[in-house]
């Protein structure tokens, strides 16, 4: 089973330039558009949008990909 975070939840994740963590701001439960992309979402299996800590960039994933910071 996927892990579930909230708003504010603080996680970090695996990128190209390494370990990355931030603060979850939205969470989308239905198929969305992001920089040019669907991403696929769903209750079961929800996307969130999550602020870096350092460089305030916005990024998308799925709850797999996520861990408790």
């Amino acid at each position: 089973m996927t892990r579930r975070f909230k708003v504010g939840d603080h996680v970090s994740w695996n990128s190209e330039a390494g370990r990355v963590s931030g603060t979850i701001i939205r969470i989308h439960t239905r198929d969305f558009d992001y920089k040019g992309h669907t991403h696929r979402a769903s209750e079961a299996d929800p996307q969130y949008e999550i602020k870096s800590d350092k460089t305030d960039h916005v990024a998308a994933h799925k709850g797999s990909a996520l861990h408790p910071a």
